[in-house]
């Protein structure tokens, strides 16, 4: 490694680790190189297909890599809310219209487990170069136990081997609420959770969710607003437990439930 990457790293691993520290997350030093690869490759194919309009390192770092760690908190809580009774062998996280991983790899880079519960995750996308994106960054960063899926999701929601296998469901910045409400609620087992991650503004999406949250059987149980450390960007977390299965219609076919959502 030349003196010049040397450097680079170096202050990659020091912003790093002092923003992660910010959001209550501890990175050790393969994580940090993890994360450092992650961020050449997505530099190194962003320039030949459309990964993402950020490519500052230090937003990179804070609007990709941080913004994605703030939802372990959550993860977290719903790992060991049923401890001790009944402890996890393992939680099972779908990660809705991807794009460039965000946020499932991070959550794999960081997090191998929770309590002793191995940490699964399926990151889902619909184009196929973003998905061949997906598997080199897995097979440069060797992670194990997740894995890229080329699917739209109203198409993988309806097949047996995925339809509510999942522990959790996490979607960042893919749609409105009521339409991800249909594209990421089949995925979830009942009593599990899907993670909504939003920007600043969220109280006309929520407003118009409650027929969709009644239909495919979830209940908002919080919604917190983070501001992004080292920065003023809001952001806001929504919370929405599975009650009970989703009817079998849903999700409804290939591009309904964006056209004629459910409100």
């Amino acid at each position: 490694m030349d003196n010049n990457l040397n450097k680079n790293k170096s202050e990659f691993a020091k912003v790093l680790k002092e923003i992660s520290n910010k959001i209550g997350i501890t990175l050790n030093d393969d994580e940090i190189s993890k994360f450092f690869l992650y961020m050449a490759l997505l530099k190194e194919w962003n320039e030949k297909i459309n990964l993402t309009a950020i490519v500052d390192e230090n937003e990179i770092i804070i609007k990709h890599f941080i913004d994605s760690l703030t939802v372990m908190k959550y993860i977290r809580e719903y790992a060991l809310e049923s401890m001790p009774e009944k402890p996890k062998e393992k939680i099972s996280i779908s990660d809705i219209g991807t794009g460039a991983g965000f946020p499932g790899i991070p959550i794999s880079i960081c997090e191998k487990e929770i309590a002793q519960a191995k940490i699964e995750v399926a990151l889902v996308d619909s184009l196929e170069k973003r998905v061949n994106f997906l598997n080199e960054v897995i097979k440069q960063l060797q992670l194990k136990n997740i894995w890229a899926f080329h699917s739209r999701a109203e198409d993988l929601g309806l097949n047996p081997q995925y339809r509510e296998k999942f522990d959790i469901a996490v979607a960042r910045a893919v749609a409105s609420l009521p339409v991800l409400l249909e594209y990421c609620l089949p995925f979830v087992k009942t009593d599990g959770i899907f993670i909504a991650m939003k920007g600043s503004n969220v109280e006309e999406e929520v407003a118009q969710s409650p027929k969709a949250l009644d239909i495919l059987g979830g209940k908002i149980e919080k919604i917190e607003q983070i501001i992004l450390p080292s920065t003023d960007i809001k952001r806001n977390i929504i919370i929405i437990r599975k009650l009970r299965q989703c009817p079998t219609k849903y999700p409804r076919k290939a591009g309904k439930p964006s056209k004629q959502p459910l409100i």
